[in-house]
Parts: C-alpha cells; sequence; structure tokens
C-alpha cells in the first residue's frame, strides 16, 4: 500500500476529498516528524509508538576492502512498537 492509496481509502472513508486527505495525512506525518525530532515519543492507542532509538558508535569493516576497519559514528533511528490492537489484528 503507498502514500496515495492510503489518500484514496481515507477520503472514500470519511467522505471528503482525496485533496482534503492528503493534507491531513501529511500534516500528521509532518506533526510525528517534528515530535521525534524533539526526541519525543508520539503514541497512537491502539495503533503503537513511535519512538527515536539510539544506536552507539561501533567499529565496521570496510566492505571494499574488509581488512580495512571503519568508525561507524553513534546516531538515532526512528523506531515503531505496535500497539496490542493492531497486533491482535495482524494475528
Amino acid at each position: 500500500m503507498t502514500k496515495q492509496d492510503l489518500v484514496a481509502g481515507a477520503a472514500e472513508s470519511a467522505g471528503v476529498t482525496k485533496k482534503a486527505a492528503g493534507a491531513v495525512l501529511d500534516a500528521v506525518l509532518g506533526m510525528i516528524t517534528k515530535s521525534l525530532k524533539k526526541g519525543e515519543n508520539v503514541t497512537v492507542t491502539g495503533f503503537g509508538t513511535f519512538r527515536v532509538s539510539k544506536r552507539a558508535a561501533r567499529t565496521g569493516v570496510n566492505p571494499r576492502n574488509p581488512r580495512e576497519k571503519i568508525k561507524i559514528p553513534a546516531m538515532k533511528l526512528p523506531a515503531f512498537k505496535a500497539g496490542k490492537s493492531l497486533k491482535d489484528a495482524v494475528r
């Protein structure tokens, strides 16, 4: 399913235009992104929680030259944990 499929489905379910549904979806995704940038968790009850996961710095191997070691810096990554209702629906 693509973003356009989501917009079309939401527009049909809510009885609004695709343009309006697309604007709402963009606004929701934008708010989730802003909150994650600030380091805040976003919980959608019954669906799941978006959070920021921290990955520590580590030493890796250069794929072009396996004998060469490279340093991989620490970074933050977005993560999602599904809620109980979503898990039950998928099972």
